[in-house]
C-alpha cells in the first residue's frame, strides 16, 4: 500500500493523477499540498496555503511523488518567475520528499528537454531532469509528452492553434508528434509513482498510454 504525494493536483494532469490515485486500490493515501481546499477523500491529505509549506511536516512521508508542477513564462510574468517554478520549486518539493525517505519520483517533464537548449522553456526542462537525477533516487521516471490534451476550461491562443492542428493532423501524424492525453499521462506517472523500476528511465511522448 503506496502512500503518495502529488504536487501539482489542481493542474490538468495532476487533477487527472488525484482522481486515479484516489480511486486506486494500491494506494493507502494521498497528500496533495495546494493553495486553495480539495474536496474531501477519505483518502486524502490536502494541506493548504499560499506560503512555503513547512520543510518539517508529518505529511512528507511518503512512499511515491508525482510532480506536475509547471507554468508558462507568459503566465508567470517574466522568465525568473518561471524557473521558479519550472526548477526551484520542483527540485524543494523533490528534496524534501526524498530527505523523508520516499522511494519514487514521476516527473512530467516535456518533449525536446534539454539543459543546452536556447529556448527557455526546454532548457529548464532539461536542468531540472539533471538535477532530479543528482539526488539519488531509487526509482526515477521522467515522462516526456507532447501537447498535452484535455481539457483545461481556458485554453491560451497557442493551445487552441495547437489542437485544432492535431485534430486535422493527427491520423496522419507518427504517434510521438499526436499529442497525448492528460488522462494517459497521468496513469503513466501515477504507475512509476506506485510500482517504478529501479533506476532512472525516461519515456518518451509516444510510449505514454
Amino acid at each position: 500500500m503506496t502512500r503518495l504525494l502529488i504536487a501539482g493536483a489542481t493542474g490538468l494532469v495532476g487533477g487527472h493523477v488525484l482522481s486515479q490515485a484516489l480511486a486506486d486500490p494500491r494506494v493507502a493515501s494521498v497528500v496533495a499540498p495546494t493553495r486553495k481546499a480539495l474536496a474531501k477523500h477519505p483518502k486524502l491529505t490536502n494541506p493548504v496555503s499560499s506560503m512555503p509549506f513547512s520543510a518539517d511536516a508529518e505529511w512528507w512521508n511518503v512512499d511515491g511523488v508525482v510532480c506536475t508542477l509547471g507554468t508558462t513564462r507568459a503566465d508567470a510574468g517574466s522568465a525568473a518567475a518561471f524557473r521558479a517554478v519550472d526548477l526551484d520549486l520542483q527540485l524543494k518539493v523533490a528534496r524534501q520528499a526524498r530527505k523523508h525517505g520516499a522511494q519514487r519520483f514521476a516527473l512530467t517533464s516535456s518533449m525536446g528537454a534539454d539543459p543546452k537548449s536556447r529556448f527557455l522553456y526546454l532548457r529548464t526542462k532539461g536542468e531540472l531532469e539533471a538535477a532530479l537525477s543528482g539526488l539519488g533516487w531509487p526509482s526515477l521516471t521522467i515522462v516526456r509528452p507532447g501537447a498535452i490534451l484535455g481539457d483545461r476550461g481556458t485554453m491560451r491562443l497557442g493551445e487552441r492553434l495547437a489542437a485544432g492542428a492535431l485534430s486535422l493532423f493527427g491520423p496522419i501524424l507518427p504517434k510521438a508528434y499526436r499529442g497525448n492525453p492528460a488522462a494517459e499521462i497521468a496513469r503513466t506517472l501515477l504507475e512509476a509513482a506506485v510500482d517504478g523500476p529501479p533506476g532512472q528511465r525516461i519515456i518518451k511522448a509516444g510510449e505514454i498510454g
